[in-house]
């Protein structure tokens, strides 16, 4: 037996997809200025952060020496498993185009960088950097209660350029988000559970 979803679930994703849409108009358009323009398509680049997390690994391994060892692979597989799930998996299994590649938005989008030929639910760009926030805000956070938050608030930037370039919806940007921080709660607690410990 086929089960369809019914027409008050199909009238509410319908709503929050056209608001979803709305949102985006609003911050790829009436948002646009050119200090944004010039500084988002740079500031949400992936060459960018790579380049700066090895530079951290490097520095990182000067600090703590092999201490430090066992929180760089538990980055390496968090990352690498929030970026699977949402790249691998859920992107197909949803299958929502691109701004860039959707008709509706073809007279109002400005796009700004490339627009890649995956699909846009949900974005690896929010799950991997908000995932490597809440890694280097639980493992660092003697330094002080503003790290954490500071970091979310540097990962949520990020992920706001996405939109601001016109390759991810708002809703692709929340939805990974949260698929980042719970990856990175969860490796956390497995991590603390088997016994290791933070670098000191």
């Amino acid at each position: 037996m086929t089960y369809w979803p019914s027409a008050a679930v199909t009238n509410m994703l319908d709503w929050l997809l056209q608001v979803d849409q709305n949102v985006f108009v609003w911050i790829n358009t009436t948002l646009a200025n050119p200090l944004f323009d010039l500084a988002m398509p740079w500031w949400r680049s992936r060459s960018l952060w790579l380049s700066l997390y090895a530079l951290l690994a490097i520095i990182w391994a000067w600090r703590f020496g092999r201490r430090v060892l066992p929180f760089m692979v538990l980055a390496l597989i968090a990352i690498g498993l929030s970026d699977a799930l949402s790249s691998q998996l859920i992107k197909p299994m949803i299958g929502r185009l691109r701004p860039c590649h959707e008709v509706a938005l073809v007279d109002t989008l400005r796009l700004l960088v490339p627009c890649g030929p995956s699909f846009s639910f949900t974005s690896s760009h929010a799950a991997n950097h908000f995932c490597f926030a809440w890694l280097v805000g639980s493992a660092f956070s003697r330094l002080g209660r503003w790290l954490l938050p500071s970091l979310l608030v540097w990962a949520g930037s990020i992920a706001f350029g996405q939109v601001y370039v016109g390759v991810h919806y708002p809703l692709d940007i929340l939805v990974g988000a949260l698929l980042g921080l719970t990856i990175g709660w969860m490796c956390c607690r497995a991590y603390q559970k088997l016994g290791y410990r933070y670098p000191q």
